[in-house]
Formats: C-alpha cells, structure tokens, sequence
C-alpha cells in the first residue's frame, strides 16, 4: 500500500466519522446534522476533486440538505394545525424554537416552541385541554421530525458513499 492510498483511506475514513458525528446531530438536535454532512462532502470533493458524476451527487446531497432544513418546520407546524393550533401560534412556536436552540441547547429549542404554542393557544381559546392537544400534536411532529431529519441524513451519507467508493 502506498502513500497515495494511505492517505485516500484516512481521508475516506475521517469524513465518514464527521458524517456520522452530523448523523447523531439530526437524531438528537444539539449539532446541525445536515450542514455537518454537507461540509463534510464539501470538503472531500474539494480535496479529491470533483468529477460529473460526483458532481451531480453533491448537487443532489445539496438539495436534499435544503428540503430538510424547511420539511422539519413543515412537518411540526402541520402536526399541530391539524388539531387546530392558529398559524400565528405556529409561526412564533417555530421563531421560539430558533431562539430556544441557540440560547438553550440541546432541547431549549423544543420546550421553548411547546411552551410558546400552549401559551399562545391557551390565551386565544381560552381552553388549557384544546392547547394542550395542539401542544402535543406539535411534540408528536416533533418526533417525527427526527425521523425524516435521520433518514435524509442516511440518504446524504448514502449517496455520500456511492461517489467516494464506487465512483
């Protein structure tokens, strides 16, 4: 084995570990997992230079990166409308959850967007039930957010692999 491949290997190695350092950031929200993976192959195309084909797959892993970065808002927000939460509560949920998550960290983001959208639904309806129905069907959004948020990170990672060992 000579240098060339040593260093191929290491490289190889090294981005697959950051990859998966970003994988556990999706699944528990304290790194931002999908720009972590993003950088990774970033920078692996840019030390071993990028091809077409591995072109189109950082493309894709780029587009994949920006969907996921707005689905888990869509998917917590349409959790909690569909149990009747306003969209002015949403809104300021998911500006809460923003705040939370860089004030806070690692679930500050969470219990701020909760406590924000039961506050809210509570002093429109006056209802601490019906708010707390809308709270939970956000928290359930929530979970299922991480599910989509792991999955499009394993997709990332896949793709990432197809271009570094099969290209």
């Amino acid at each position: 084995m000579n240098m060339n491949q040593i260093g191929e290997i290491t490289l190889m190695t090294i981005t697959l570990a950051v990859m998966f350092v970003g994988l556990l950031g999706l699944i528990f929200p304290i790194l931002p997992g999908r720009v972590i993976i993003w950088l990774a192959a970033l920078v692996y195309g840019i030390l071993t230079g990028f091809t077409l084909p591995s072109g189109l797959i950082f493309a894709a892993l780029t587009v994949i990166m920006l969907i996921g970065s707005v689905i888990d808002n869509v998917i917590m927000g349409a959790s909690a409308r569909q149990k009747g939460a306003s969209w002015l509560a949403i809104g300021i949920a998911l500006v809460l959850g923003v705040v939370g998550s860089l004030l806070l960290p690692p679930f500050g983001g969470l219990i701020l967007a909760l406590l924000g959208l039961f506050g809210l639904e509570f002093y429109r309806l006056k209802d601490w039930r019906q708010a707390l129905d809308s709270t939970k069907h956000m928290a359930l959004g929530c979970g299922w957010s991480a599910v989509v948020r792991a999955g499009m990170g394993a997709m990332m990672i896949g793709l990432w692999c197809i271009w570094a060992f099969l290209l």
